[in-house]
Formats: C-alpha cells, sequence, structure tokens
C-alpha cells in the first residue's frame, strides 16, 4: 500500500490522442485521472449502472448530457447519473486534466448513443 500519482498509476491511451491513469480500480469504485488535448472528444454514450462525476483540475470541459451543454471551468465538475446520455469535449486548445469518478466502475457498462438520437 502507498501513494498513487499519475507517475505510477496504470496508465492507458484512449479516443485521438488522451490518457487516463487508474487511481483506483475497484469493482465498486473507479477514480482516473484524464488528460485531453485540444480539440479531442469522446463518443456520447450512457452507463446503466454506473454513476459518474466529472471534476476539472485543469482547462475547460465541454460536458454535454441529455442534450444541454455545461462548460465546466477548472474547479468544478458535473454529476451524471446512471442511464443519462452524456459526452465530453475539449472544444479549446490547451489540455483538459480531469478526474472521472465512477460507482461501480463503468469499464463494461458502455452503450454508445448516437448524436441524432434522443437523450
Amino acid at each position: 500500500m502507498g501513494t498513487v500519482s499519475t507517475g505510477n498509476a496504470e496508465h492507458y491511451r484512449w479516443g485521438q490522442g488522451c490518457d487516463g491513469w487508474h487511481l483506483l480500480a475497484g469493482a465498486d469504485l473507479s477514480v482516473i485521472e484524464e488528460r485531453m488535448p485540444g480539440g479531442t472528444f469522446e463518443v456520447r454514450h450512457r452507463h446503466a449502472r454506473s454513476r459518474q462525476f466529472f471534476y476539472v483540475l485543469q482547462g475547460e470541459l465541454t460536458l454535454e448530457l441529455d442534450g444541454v451543454e455545461c462548460l465546466l471551468q477548472s474547479g468544478q465538475g458535473l454529476h451524471v447519473p446512471p442511464g443519462h446520455a452524456h459526452q465530453v469535449r475539449n472544444d479549446g486548445v490547451a489540455d483538459v486534466r480531469m478526474l472521472v469518478v465512477s460507482s461501480p466502475r463503468s469499464h463494461g457498462d458502455r452503450v454508445e448513443v448516437p448524436l441524432d438520437a434522443p437523450a
């Protein structure tokens, strides 16, 4: 047991050059730090069981939740309840760093939702 950071956590790549670090990878709770370069986005989706909390550490993040766009600044977060369609985007040029907290973990609990589908 010891401290965890992006320097020693399990790292993965996703999307268009984005990074993620599993700071806590429990079945009942997941904490991930992610970095999104400017102009990147994730696929719009929903989770059947997982609730998520997105918290911006650095930059500005656009989080679309059920068709409503929220601009999150550094130091702000937003809860995404289970079953709600959402997508995060970095519409700026600077990197965004954020924490994504999921309970239970969201891996394996994801259904893509097209942008033209109802939220």
